[in-house]
């Protein structure tokens, strides 16, 4: 990390949204935290150096982060830890305290320093205007979807598994990858479509596939339905499990 810089007026950094974000050093000679004074144009990540401990006050996300540098020692954590409290009640006791190690970062404090970008899940890039022919709007169409295929290409599989529906707040999409040949080459496209089936209100229980969700700052960003590979599922309602079950009970 660099060397970071001190100016000669006081005044704490503001991220693009326009939340006031405060930063602190711990002073090893004096055992506590100082407010560091920045000029406006200091981006944050460049307050980060190795040497130091450095705490800055997020009230974005209601947080206040810790971050070690690698060459701080663990009696430097010890009082950073203990004494950050006090700091943090300055502002808001409801804010959480979080340390992080220097290059053991969370995508959180990434995003909050500059160091990562923010993806805008809310935003769904929508296809350009076009008459053509049904396929090629239906694929355009497609490109609607364009941005929940990327956050599912980012976050991947686990191995063994395949991905079989999304939800998406309330839609459900089903996910499909085939095969597509350009130029000479077979490349493999990835889909997602709505489920073209009327869906009866009520309670169901997805038999065989793993459920697994994006969270993002306590958000739910989607929810995708796993399948082990070369396993059995099968979306059953729970009043038709009801059912048979009081069947078999006679």
């Amino acid at each position: 990390m660099s060397k970071q810089k001190q100016s000669a007026k006081k005044a704490p950094i503001s991220n693009k949204e326009g939340e006031k974000i405060v930063v602190f050093q711990f002073n090893d000679e004096i055992q506590d935290f100082q407010e560091l004074e920045i000029q406006k144009d200091v981006l944050l990540y460049d307050l980060l150096d190795s040497d130091f401990i450095t705490l800055f006050i997020d009230p974005k996300r209601y947080r206040v982060w810790i971050w070690h540098g690698n060459n701080v020692t663990t009696r430097m954590k010890f009082v950073a830890a203990k004494i950050a409290p006090k700091i943090r009640d300055q502002y808001a006791i409801s804010y959480k305290i979080t340390a992080v190690d220097e290059g053991d970062e969370t995508m959180a404090f990434k995003i909050m320093t500059g160091i990562e970008k923010e993806i805008d899940y809310e935003h769904i890039q929508e296809g350009p205007s076009y008459e053509g022919t049904e396929k090629d709007l239906q694929l355009l169409e497609s490109l609607s979807r364009e941005k929940i295929l990327l956050i599912l290409e980012k976050i991947g599989l686990p191995e063994g598994y395949s991905r079989k529906m999304i939800i998406v707040k309330n839609k459900i999409y089903g996910y499909r990858e085939y095969k597509k040949e350009y130029m000479g080459s077979s490349i493999m496209e990835k889909q997602l479509f709505p489920l073209k089936e009327e869906v009866n209100d009520g309670n169901y229980l997805a038999e065989g596939y793993t459920p697994r969700i994006l969270m993002s700052f306590n958000n739910v960003i989607l929810t995708e339905l796993l399948e082990k590979n070369n396993g059995k599922s099968k979306i059953i309602e729970e009043s038709k499990i009801i059912e048979e079950e009081q069947e078999i009970e006679k």
